[in-house]
């Protein structure tokens, strides 16, 4: 309670009895590679590693010795298990997959299986197309006839993780915990919001826990610093007719549990059937056309549904009193579907 009452980020932390060396060299030699593919020009890609850790949050000079030592959070993002657990002995990280109820895990990532660092940056890449792999890519081509296997859901995902990672109590217990099942996700952090749940789902306002951390994923594009993140989670599962997503926050321990359903809600399927009772002929065609697919325009609506293009923006406008759709920006942009 205390550190988070503090105005310094939990993870600014000077560790003075570690050193740039105790870092797990591989981990920021893959870092580097990322950072200069993503920024090419950018002036820190030629500094020497030191410089380079300090500029991005990492490590720090010492006021008491003039040396060079880890930061918290560069410890976290880029030290070895064992390490870790010597300054953070809760620190724990734990991606358990299981698709079938014949096996207990049909795929196990653990920070303290000794196969690999045991960091963050390594854990979210190492799982993040675990994680999304089961995600339903519609066919769509880019300006070069390239095909996009991208999603508003896939991005979600990858916020969602990044969040975890960025926002978790690392002194806290039971570590950073994600369960997959099919179709269903539980991301699980230790420690509490530290603004309201109500908050954190409008968006707007983002207050990290951990900003070394937060800084360090958002130099290779990765964790939104808008706060929006979780906002457009929720969007995005509402738009595409999932279950609204569950956010617990518990105490004793402390800790954020975020549960994610990847499949139409059938229940909300009832439910948008018995509304539509109350739409007349014209708008049932308008509305069934633009769930099968929101981008549509007026033109390819009308094709759809043999309508006119004017009576499909009549319809529009009606649809859009009886908070049935509603545009992705204020006047352009994609349908946004809400009933």
């Amino acid at each position: 309670m205390l550190r988070d009452q503090a105005d310094t980020p939990q993870d600014a932390l000077l560790l003075e009895n570690l050193l740039i060396d105790d870092l797990n060299q591989e981990s920021v030699h893959r870092y580097r590679i990322m950072f200069n593919n993503l920024k090419p020009d950018h002036v820190w890609g030629k500094l020497a590693d030191d410089e380079f850790l300090i500029k991005i949050g990492a490590a720090k000079k010492s006021r008491e010795d003039g040396k060079i030592h880890l930061t918290l959070g560069g410890l976290i993002f880029f030290g070895d298990f064992i390490t870790i657990t010597e300054e953070l002995p809760n620190y724990f990280l734990d991606y358990r997959e299981r698709l079938s109820n014949e096996t207990r895990w049909s795929d196990r990532v653990c920070s303290g299986d000794g196969n690999w660092s045991g960091n963050i940056f390594d854990f979210y890449f190492k799982i993040i197309d675990r994680l999304t792999a089961d995600v339903k890519t519609p066919f769509k081509l880019d300006s070069n006839m390239q095909r996009i296997d991208d999603t508003p859901i896939h991005r979600s995902l990858r916020e969602c993780l990044a969040n975890a990672l960025i926002h978790a109590n690392y002194y806290g217990r039971r570590g950073i915990v994600i369960d997959k099942e099919f179709r269903k996700i539980t991301i699980s952090n230790p420690g509490t919001f530290r603004i309201s749940i109500d908050e954190a789902i409008a968006g707007g306002i983002s207050d990290a826990r951990n900003g070394r951390i937060f800084n360090m994923f958002s130099l290779i594009k990765v964790g939104e610093r808008s706060g929006q993140g979780l906002c457009d989670v929720y969007n995005n599962w509402e738009i595409n007719g999932f279950k609204k997503p569950e956010l617990q926050e518990t105490t004793a321990p402390d800790r954020i549990t975020l549960t994610l359903e990847i499949e139409i809600d059938s229940n909300r399927e009832s439910n948008d059937s018995n509304d539509d009772s109350n739409l007349t002929e014209n708008e049932t065609r308008v509305i069934t056309a633009l769930r099968k697919n929101s981008s549509l325009n007026a033109t390819q609506v009308a094709a759809e549904t043999g309508l006119s293009v004017s009576t499909v923006n009549r319809v529009y406008k009606s649809l859009k009193n009886k908070n049935y759709i509603a545009r992705e920006s204020l006047t352009r942009g994609k349908w946004i579907i809400l009933k």
